[in-house]
């Protein structure tokens, strides 16, 4: 299915020519009917004569809700551009067709409306303007219809044309991966939260969860709607309405992403080529305001190669973000100024390093990413980060997901990339990059054990956060690795064993000679927490707690004591156990409590019972 978005100047008859055509009015708010203006995005879809049907998004023309125009560009098939023939080429058209000639909106129909109100004079030099106007953009060529949705001339003559169009147009693409930019957030009584838009790159369904960037909210959907038909499946390049269970309307806004969860990463730092259609040079650094898909965020550009991007030049740059944006490679997105549209481009690297700016080698290697070449693309994005699965991969080369499971199956077997299950998972990594991972991570962990040689390790979560990697990477990297070893909760090299040096195992004779000495009446004995937690994982001692270590065997023999008084008498007090065991009310009190910690006993008043 495909999308068809209007263009055009306000008052030139954009709601009046979608209603004419469809017999559906999208302006939808009280207001817009009010002002006779659209200001928000307006929805409706034409059946084409031959039974086809094609969504219709209207967007507002007046120069004061240009990012409610941009919230509804994103995914447009074919633009409709709406000139009147009264007033001709005006400002808003030449921003609107700015920006679709930034979105890389390739395919359009324009309708030169009103003409009821113009002699044919007069039209045939708004015919020229028009066609001077798209000459250099990517509409150029697109079918010039005069028409009127009042009289109705000219109608039939534009479908016509629409149809014609929308026959040139490519298959949508699907890379197994759907994104739904989400546009409209509302809510149906009896049925809850609802948001819209148009669905790219794969597939919906009821019933499947979904996660919503950036935040990761995750929800269920509960229906799907196109055009108010109910559908269990939504495909891609359909308006889709999807019905959510699990959030609430008011965590959702315009410019979230819905998703299948688990592949989607956003990021507040992505490298792009960017082109300048403003009537002035933009410096380096200069801060702008972002759209892409239906999102938009201040944005920081950050030139590459020279101190400014001329009028009509293009350029390497890296864009920051004051906020998360979830995008993929191959993304479009628009920079404005408040008052203008000044550039665009093209998101290639959603996950790229701080670059040095006229680095030759890293603008080449940039070039290298506009290449149509499925393996570079893949070894790029592979380059990008550590240890990443194939929907990661997919995102950040734009590869299609079919393509990039064979570009891979090719490498694997080349051994140019190691492939790692986990939890049947497959992550992926550059051969040589797996290795520098393993070097680093056998390096942290060999400095570990040199600054706490009687720990068993270094905790697993620490050496996650230092390498920057998440559980599942982690994961990966220690099943790939012939150096390091899991256990518990730590990491070591593979042949580690903790080893007191002299200075511990003198500390460790002192403290093992004082509590043998008074096993019932153990000592208050000073340890470094260091030989304290060895003592315990050998089984040489008990740490009950509050500074109170018994022996272990003497722990052994006095706990048994008790169980055997408890399965004899039923329960036991403080002060049995005290009398008992001979020992004193606070060692009696940190036994009991150390057993019920351990789940031997639990306290019912003031007994002890066996659980």
């Amino acid at each position: 299915m495909f999308v068809i978005g209007t263009a055009g100047h306000v008052d030139h008859g954009k709601s009046a020519l979608v209603e004419a055509l469809t017999g559906i009015d999208p302006d939808r708010l009280a207001e817009e009917k009010a002002r006779g203006m659209t200001i928000d995005l307006g929805f409706a879809w034409l059946t084409l004569p031959d039974g086809r049907s094609v969504s219709i998004v209207d967007v507002p023309g007046h120069e004061r809700f240009i990012r409610n125009m941009l919230a509804g560009a994103g995914g447009v098939d074919l633009a409709l551009l709406v000139v009147a023939a009264d007033d001709g080429v005006m400002p808003q058209t030449r921003e609107h067709v700015a920006i679709l000639d930034l979105l890389g909106v390739r395919h359009g129909v324009v309708a030169l409306t009103k003409i009821d109100l113009a002699d044919a004079e007069w039209l045939a030099l708004v015919e020229a303007d028009i066609a001077e106007l798209i000459a250099p953009t990517s509409l150029a060529g697109s079918a010039i219809v005069r028409c009127s949705a009042v009289t109705r001339g000219g109608l039939d003559a534009l479908t016509e044309a629409i149809v014609c169009a929308l026959d040139r147009l490519p298959e949508r693409r699907t890379t197994g991966r759907p994104r739904l930019p989400i546009d409209r957030v509302f809510t149906i009584g009896g049925f809850g939260t609802v948001v819209t838009g148009t669905l790219l790159d794969g597939e919906l369904r009821t019933g499947d969860e979904v996660e919503i960037l950036p935040g990761g909210l995750r929800a269920r959907i509960r229906g799907l709607q196109s055009h108010r038909d109910r559908i269990d499946v939504a495909t891609p390049g359909m308006r889709t309405a999807v019905n959510l269970a699990g959030v609430a309307k008011d965590e959702l806004s315009r410019g979230l992403v819905l998703t299948t969860p688990g592949w989607l990463r956003a990021t507040r730092v992505f490298d792009a080529r960017v082109r300048s259609v403003a009537q002035r040079a933009l410096p380096h650094n200069a801060h702008l305001m972002i759209h892409a898909g239906a999102a938009e965020a201040s944005a920081q550009l950050r030139l590459l190669e020279d101190d400014a991007l001329p009028p009509g030049g293009e350029s390497w740059a890296q864009i920051k973000l004051d906020r998360d944006l979830a995008l993929v490679r191959g993304d479009r997105f628009v920079l404005r100024t408040p008052d203008d549209t000044v550039a665009g481009g093209v998101a290639v690297d959603i996950a790229p390093r701080r670059h040095r700016r006229r680095d030759q080698a890293m603008l080449a290697d940039l070039e290298r990413l506009l290449s149509e070449n499925p393996e570079d693309r893949v070894l790029r994005a592979l380059d990008s980060r550590p240890l990443v699965d194939t929907g990661t991969i997919v995102a950040v080369s734009g590869v299609e997901l079919t393509t990039a499971v064979a570009v891979l199956e090719g490498l694997a077997e080349r051994d140019v990339i190691a492939r790692i299950d986990v939890n049947g998972t497959q992550l992926f990594a550059r051969r040589e990059a797996l290795r520098g991972l393993d070097d680093a991570a056998t390096a942290l962990v060999g400095a570990y054990h040199e600054a706490h040689p009687l720990r068993p390790g270094m905790p697993a979560e620490e050496m996650r956060s230092r390498l920057r990697l998440d559980a599942r990477q982690l994961e990966a990297l220690l099943a790939s690795s012939a150096s390091l070893r899991a256990h518990g909760s730590a990491v070591s090299l593979a042949a580690f064993e903790p080893a007191p040096s002299p200075a511990h195992q003198a500390e460790i004779e002192r403290c093992l000679a004082a509590l043998r000495a008074a096993p019932e009446h153990p000592p208050t004995v000073t340890l470094s927490s260091d030989v304290a937690a060895y003592l315990v994982e050998r089984g040489l001692i008990v740490d009950a707690g509050d500074g109170i270590i018994f022996y272990a065997e003497a722990y052994t023999s006095m706990r048994d004591r008790v169980v055997e008084h408890i399965r004899s008498n039923g329960s036991i007090t403080l002060a049995q156990a005290r009398d008992l065991l001979s020992t004193s009310r606070k060692h009696a009190q940190a036994l009991l409590e150390h057993m019920d910690r351990s789940r031997l006993t639990r306290r019912v008043g003031d007994e002890r019972v066996l659980r």
